[in-house]
């Protein structure tokens, strides 16, 4: 089946390296990507882990933005943009609705962005105004419904994020947040972690 059709349909379930007018997106023996979207721009790469199960909506907007998903972890109905990096690691759990941004999307200044609509309907964009750092969310991570994770930002291995949380800063491994913005609530103890 030609890659067009599966990408149509929403369902991938590959077992190698797909190339799509030279987009990389790869996914390993054992994943399954059901996406209502995944698009890489020229240059940029998508790549899912064997095992990984990923139904979100992923873009990779510009050329050598990386987003990359560790193995065996679950990615719900959610969403996530890239302009840099974002790395997921492996059993990493990512509920609904959640969103996963590298970027800012537009410039704070309005006189840089005011023409962005009109630019997108040439297939521009100009990213030379917008704040970018990657994200990581490590290890056995779990990140609940509508929670955001924002630009810069590393969430530490095993910890977890309260569903509806909005993160800004860095969480530290075994730790549990919550809140707009999301602070820590508790360490996860020993027991929790085995």
């Amino acid at each position: 089946m030609n890659p067009k059709d599966l990408l149509r349909r929403g369902e991938w379930i590959a077992s190698r390296l797909l190339w799509l007018r030279g987009r990389q997106i790869e996914i390993m023996p054992g994943a399954r990507v059901r996406a209502s979207r995944l698009r890489a721009a020229p240059g940029a790469r998508i790549s899912v882990s064997e095992g990984a199960l990923v139904e979100a909506h992923i873009v990779a907007e510009r050329p050598g933005a990386v987003v990359e998903i560790g193995t065996h972890t679950f990615i719900g109905s959610s969403a996530i943009t890239c302009a840099k990096r974002v790395t997921i690691g492996p059993r990493v759990l990512i509920a609904w609705g959640c969103g996963i941004t590298d970027h800012d999307s537009h410039s704070l200044d309005w006189r840089t962005r005011r023409d962005d609509a009109e630019r997108w309907t040439r297939g521009e964009k100009d990213w030379s105004g917008v704040a970018i750092a990657p994200v990581t969310i490590e290890e056995g991570a779990w990140v609940g419904m509508h929670a955001i994770i924002l630009k810069g930002v590393t969430i530490g291995a095993r910890s977890v994020v309260a569903a509806g949380s909005v993160v800004v800063r860095d969480v530290p491994p075994d730790t549990l947040v919550a809140g707009n913005p999301a602070r820590a609530i508790r360490r996860l103890n020993e027991k929790i972690r085995e």
